[in-house]
């Protein structure tokens, strides 16, 4: 399996407000730990650490491959 970095979210826009909408309010402290908390949750959904270790890969690199 390879890590996906094709669009792939359904309405992507809305995904991208909602996500917005969830640190609104919050302090920088806060949104960077909601940030953090939402890492590990989509990781440990994912499950496989060669995917894991891919898209640290890609996200080191700045952006998709």
């Amino acid at each position: 399996m390879f890590l996906n970095t094709l669009p792939n979210i359904t309405d992507p826009d809305g995904f991208y407000a909602e996500l917005l909408g969830v640190h609104e309010g919050l302090s920088d402290e806060d949104s960077i730990a909601l940030n953090a908390r939402l890492v590990l949750i989509l990781a440990n959904h994912i499950g496989d650490r060669a995917i894991l270790t891919e898209a640290l890969a890609v996200a080191t690199k700045g952006g998709a491959k």
